[in-house]
This record gives C-alpha cells, structure tokens and sequence, in this order.
C-alpha cells in the first residue's frame, strides 16, 4: 500500500513582502527536483494590488498610494492586504497525478468546505474561478505552471477592510460585489480559518500536512 504523500505546511508570522514572496515561489519551483516535497505556504501580504500576466491595466480604476504588482499567476487584477488569508501551493502536478482544471476545482471546493464549517453557504461559478457568497465574491484563484509544477494559489477574504476592492474591477468584472468571512460569521478569526483551510486542502488531495520546523 503506498504511503500518503506530504505536504510541508509553512507559516511564516508577520505581513510577508508580495513581490520577495513570489520570488521566492518562483525559485523554489526551478530549483526543485522529482523527489522534492510539495508545500503549502499559509501567510498574510501588506496592501497591495496584482495584476495577472493577462491582466489589462483599465481595470485599474485609481489605485492610489496601494502598489500595483504586475505578476506571472493567471487572472486579472485583485487586491490583497492584512486580514486576507494567502495560501500558495506549490504541486508537482505530474507526481499528483491531476490538472490544472481539476486542481482549480479543487481549491475551491476545499473553500468551500472551510465556509461550510463556518455555517456559510458558498458555490463556484464556470464562468469566473473563485468562491462567492449569494454573488459576492469570498475567494480568489490564480495560478502558474511551470516545469509541470504548480505555485500562487488562492486569496480568502477573512477580515480585510474591503475598501480598496472599490479602487479595481475585481478580477476584471466592473461592479464585482466583494464580501468576508467577518461580514457573515462576527468574530471570526485568520487563525482559525488558517488551521481548517489546511486541513481541508490536505484531506482534498490525499496528503499528510507536516508543520515545518
């Protein structure tokens, strides 16, 4: 019977810089080899906006003192910020046996699941990749692949202030309603979203999490 495959679980505490954060997804991924274990960074980025590698610049309606970050993840623009659960796979898909279609289908089924044991009621849609709540978007997905390995991943609103949402159109659609877990569950905290989250994207892909030292 063949062992459950691993997924190194990284946590760094404090807000971490987006544009050394990608960097240092995009070297890991180079770097890494067949045997190299597939990880699952957990983390929160200062306010900034990124943009996709196809992402069109009108929908930057006034960014204002927020940096705009052109990057390598599919989508257009989003905005991420302090109370914004950032969690960043790195997957050899080849070695995990499933595409990129299914792997999306995946991240946000596992959303999902973390909203459902908050007592919140989410579905995707085909149209737009994410999670939404009664139309309003919870969740976002981006992604890059390369060397047939996976980095980027998704964005849950937990408790971010909102506000500069209204500076963009989120993920290209012009008056994209935005909400949060805080909005629909009082209270609820980054931390324990964190640990569910972990558990949720473990279970859906058949991996044993491991904490890193």
């Amino acid at each position: 019977m063949t062992a459950p495959r691993r997924l190194l679980v990284r946590r760094p505490a404090g807000l971490q810089d987006y544009g050394a954060t990608w960097e240092s997804m995009r070297v890991f991924t180079d770097a890494r080899g067949p045997d190299t274990v597939d990880e699952l960074w957990l983390l929160e980025h200062p306010p900034v906006f990124t943009l996709g590698q196809a992402g069109r610049t009108e929908h930057l309606l006034c960014p204002g003192d927020i940096p705009v970050v052109r990057t390598d993840r599919g989508g257009q623009v989003t905005y991420h910020g302090p109370g914004q659960l950032i969690a960043y796979l790195l997957l050899d898909l080849r070695r995990a046996g499933i595409g990129i279609r299914p792997l999306v289908n995946l991240l946000e089924q596992s959303v999902i699941d973390v909203l459902a044991q908050q007592g919140i009621g989410a579905a995707a849609r085909p149209d737009a990749p994410g999670v939404y709540v009664d139309g309003a978007k919870i969740a976002s997905l981006g992604l890059r692949v390369r060397k047939g390995c996976c980095y980027h991943g998704l964005a849950l609103n937990v408790s971010l202030d909102l506000e500069p949402f209204g500076r963009v159109n989120p993920c290209g659609y012009p008056g994209l309603a935005v909400t949060r877990v805080a909005d629909l569950v009082p209270g609820a905290s980054l931390a324990c979203v964190s640990e569910v989250l972990e558990g949720a994207l473990s279970g859906r892909l058949g991996m044993v999490a491991e904490r890193a030292a």
